[in-house]
C-alpha cells in the first residue's frame, strides 16, 4: 500500500457516521427554508438565458449544478428544471423545455469545475441539453470514497454542515407547469448549499489521503456521460418468469416495444401507460382478437382502448415469428460462481482467495469494495487470468478490464501474491 494512503479512523455512531475532532460539539441542525437571497424566478426567454449566461461567465470558481426530472411520470429521463449557482451569482433556475438547448450556459462555464451530487444521474440529461463539464466534483461519490455510511444529499448536508434540507418535493411531477413556488424553493436549496458541501467533502478526502484518487474517479464518471442501453431491455419485465415458451417471450418482446413506442409518442413513462403485469398477462394468454385483449386488466383505459389493434398485431407476429427469441442471451462474461468449480477449478480457487482480500483492502481504505474494484472486474480477472502471476502482468490485465490507475496501484501487488500462491497449490 502506498505511503500516501491514510486509513480513516472509525467513524462515531453518535455523530451519524462522521469523525468529529475532540472538543467540538455539534449544535442541533438548522432547518433551511429558503436559499440565500430568496428563490428566483424561472428563466424561460432567450434574453433571460443570455443574461444568466453572462452572469455565470463573470464569476469564478466552481459551479453548483442540479436537475429535476419527472422519472416514472414522463417518458425518458430528460431534465425539466436546471439549477445553478456560481460565486455571487445567486441561484439560477432555468426551464429547459423553453429552449432547444442550453449551449450558452455550457459556453459560459467553459473550464469551470461542476459540482454535482450523484453526477451519473444528472450528466446524461444535461448532455441532451448540450451541457458537458470540463471538470467534475461529485459530492456523493466523494462521500462514498471517504467511507460515509450514508451519502444522500440531505444526510450529508446535515451531518457535515449542520443544515437540514426539506425533501418533501423530491418525487413530484417536475413536468408540471407552472412550477409551484414551494417546489422551486426546494430545487433552489439543493444548489444553494452544494458548494459548501463540496468544500467539506474535499477537506475530508484530503485528510484521508484520497483526494487525488477521488479526482480520478470523478473524471471517469464525467467521461461516461450517456444513458447506457442494455441489450434486450424487455427481459427486465417484472413477472417474466411466468412465461414458459419462446413464443410467449417473443410476444412479450413485441408488446414491450409497442408499449415503449406508444409511451414515447404520448410522453408518458411506459409503466405508467401500461403496467408490466398487463404485458405479462397478454404474453401468457396471447389473445388474437381486440375484445380478448381488452378483457385483460390494464388495457381498458380510455387512452389504450383505441390502441388495441397494435397489441393484437404484436401477438400475431409473435405467433408467426420463424425464429422465436431464446430463453437466455449468450453469456457476455463469466458464468455464475457455482459453475466455476466444474468448468474452471483454478478460477474458482482464485476468486475464493481474491474476493476476501479485496474486501479487506477496501475496509482498510474506508470505502465500499465496489469503489476499490468492481465485482465484475474481479470476476473477469479470475475467470480468465493472465498467463503469469507477476504484478506487472496483473497490472496490464486490470488496465484492459477497465480498472483505474489508483485502483491498480492498491490491489495489483496483493493480488499477485494471491495468484502466485493459488497457482502453486493448484499445480501440486
Amino acid at each position: 500500500m502506498a505511503q500516501t494512503d491514510k486509513v480513516a479512523a472509525p467513524l462515531s455512531a453518535s455523530t451519524g457516521g462522521f469523525e468529529i475532532p475532540e472538543g467540538i460539539t455539534i449544535p442541533e441542525a438548522v432547518f433551511l427554508d429558503e436559499p440565500d437571497g430568496g428563490t428566483p424566478s424561472v428563466i424561460t426567454t432567450v434574453r433571460g438565458l443570455q443574461r444568466v449566461a453572462d452572469i455565470l461567465a463573470s464569476q469564478s470558481g466552481p459551479v453548483a449544478v442540479d436537475t429535476e426530472r419527472a422519472s416514472g411520470i414522463r417518458y425518458g429521463q430528460r431534465a425539466f428544471l436546471v439549477q445553478l449557482k456560481r460565486g455571487n451569482s445567486g441561484v439560477i433556475l432555468i426551464d429547459p423545455e423553453s429552449f432547444p438547448h442550453l449551449s450558452p450556459i455550457n459556453e459560459a462555464l467553459a473550464g469551470a469545475e461542476w459540482v454535482i451530487h450523484a453526477a451519473s444521474q444528472d450528466l446524461p440529461c444535461l448532455a441532451e441539453l448540450g451541457m458537458r463539464p470540463d471538470v467534475l466534483f461529485d459530492t456523493e461519490l466523494g462521500g462514498r470514497l471517504a467511507g460515509f455510511e450514508r451519502v444522500g444529499l440531505g444526510y450529508m448536508v446535515e451531518h457535515l454542515l449542520g443544515y437540514k434540507l426539506a425533501k418533501e418535493h423530491s418525487a413530484v411531477d417536475w413536468s408540471h407547469r407552472p412550477l409551484p413556488a414551494q417546489w422551486l424553493n426546494y430545487a433552489a436549496l439543493d444548489v444553494d448549499i452544494l458548494l459548501d458541501l463540496r468544500d467539506a467533502v474535499e477537506s475530508e478526502l484530503r485528510a484521508q489521503g484520497k483526494l487525488e484518487l477521488a479526482r480520478e474517479e470523478f473524471n471517469a464518471v464525467r467521461e461516461r456521460t450517456g444513458f447506457e442501453q442494455k441489450p434486450d431491455p424487455w427481459r427486465k419485465t417484472k413477472g417474466i418468469r411466468d412465461l414458459k415458451t419462446r413464443r410467449q417471450l417473443t410476444a412479450l418482446r413485441n408488446l414491450w416495444y409497442e408499449r415503449d413506442h406508444l409511451a414515447q409518442k404520448k410522453d408518458v413513462a411506459p409503466k405508467r401507460l401500461l403496467p408490466d403485469s398487463s404485458l405479462i398477462a397478454a404474453a401468457r394468454i396471447m389473445p388474437q382478437t381486440v375484445p380478448a385483449v381488452l378483457a385483460i386488466p390494464g388495457f381498458q383505459t380510455r387512452s389504450l382502448k383505441r390502441e388495441a389493434p397494435r397489441w393484437v398485431k404484436a401477438i400475431t407476429e409473435a405467433k408467426k415469428e420463424p425464429s422465436p427469441v431464446p430463453f437466455t442471451l449468450p453469456a457476455s462474461g463469466p458464468p455464475p460462481l457455482k459453475a466455476w468449480e466444474v468448468k474452471r477449478p483454478l478460477s474458482a480457487e482464485l476468486i475464493a482467495e481474491a474476493k476476501p482480500l479485496v474486501i479487506e483492502i477496501s475496509e482498510q481504505l474506508g470505502m465500499p469494495q465496489e469503489n476499490l474494484l468492481t465485482p465484475d472486474i474481479l470476476r473477469r480477472l479470475c475467470w480468465d487470468p493472465p498467463a503469469g502471476s507477476g504484478e506487472q502482468e496483473l497490472r496490464l490485465a486490470l488496465l484492459e478490464l477497465g480498472a483505474r490507475q489508483w485502483q491498480i496501484e492498491r490491489v495489483a501487488g496483493h493480488l499477485a501474491t494471491v495468484f502466485t500462491r493459488v497457482r502453486a497449490q493448484h499445480s501440486q
